[in-house]
């Protein structure tokens, strides 16, 4: 069995997974924080213990952990998490020092999406990626039948220019990520009309309802996600596109529209296969198992 963390900026998902990927034991925590990453890794320490523990088992044979930023997964160096406040953390190597365990350290949405490619909506695909639309927007990308990952850079797809004037948090101006992230989407509601929105299903089914600046919002967001989408047919090409995150969860609602602005706007593009995630918030966590399950085999 090997242990199974995705760490997030609050809370930490962690499973004792067999080799099909069954819970043997899990819990969540509120994530530990310190700049260098101690913390979090003395924090791993006791999950990985307590996962043993509440499973009866011995130590697993590797513990698998995502995290979100720039994270090259050959070095195990994080190089940048804005969630974590983290610059130039060798949390892999750190980790592992403590562990005594082979450690696999990787990038959440990458894990998500091999996670999605191998067990979930994106099987069967040999170029595709893996849209999580949340807090933020990031892309796994499946090319040749590989993970594409550039020692972390891959895949910043929110960081996209979509042509609004909308000041990002990176720095930049017309991001897809600040117009049409699950983030953005309450925010821009708020702002307009002074009214506090829980997160973007909330603003979806206002829109859904009839609520004039809601439909204006989620549909700016929409057609924001077909131009990020579009230009990255234009550069890669996937036959498939794997939707999830908070956004999609309305999927009967948003997933129309977005293929309807494709439909519109490609010209020699091919119209790819637009699927729903099947493994929702489990596809970080499964993809962490997946990673120190890849470790063993290697």
């Amino acid at each position: 069995m090997v242990a199974a963390l995705d760490v997030g900026g609050t809370t930490i998902k962690a499973a004792l997974l067999d080799e099909q990927l069954r819970p043997q034991a899990a819990l969540r925590a509120e994530t530990a924080r310190s700049a260098d990453g101690t913390a979090l890794a003395a924090q791993v320490v006791d999950i990985v213990a307590a996962l043993a523990e509440q499973a009866g088992t011995g130590r697993p044979a590797a513990v698998g952990v995502v995290v979100p930023g720039i994270v090259d997964e050959e070095t195990r160096i994080c190089h940048f998490s804005a969630n974590l406040d983290w610059r130039e953390v060798h949390f892999g190597e750190l980790l592992e020092g403590r562990l005594g365990l082979p450690v696999a350290f990787g990038h959440d949405v990458t894990a998500g999406g091999i996670a999605e490619f191998r067990v979930g909506a994106g099987q069967g695909a040999t170029n595709a990626a893996f849209i999580p639309v949340g807090t933020g927007i990031a892309a796994a990308l499946l090319l040749d039948g590989r993970i594409h990952r550039a020692h972390g850079q891959a895949g910043e797809v929110g960081h996209i220019d979509v042509g609004h004037p909308g000041k990002c948090g990176c720095g930049a101006t017309g991001c897809l990520e600040a117009i049409s992230s699950a983030a953005s989407i309450a925010r821009r509601y708020t702002e307009r009309t002074g009214r506090p929105a829980d997160g973007a299903r909330e603003v979806v089914e206002l829109a859904r309802g009839g609520d004039e600046v809601a439909v204006a919002v989620v549909q700016d967001a929409l057609d924001g996600l077909g131009h990020g989408i579009r230009t990255l047919l234009t550069l890669l090409g996937p036959e498939v596109i794997v939707l999830g995150g908070g956004l999609f969860t309305a999927a009967d609602y948003v997933l129309e529209p977005v293929r309807e602005w494709l439909a519109a706007h490609l010209t020699f593009q091919k119209m790819p296969e637009l699927r729903i995630a099947k493994l929702g918030d489990e596809a970080g966590r499964l993809g962490a198992g997946l990673l120190a399950f890849d470790l063993l085999d290697a």
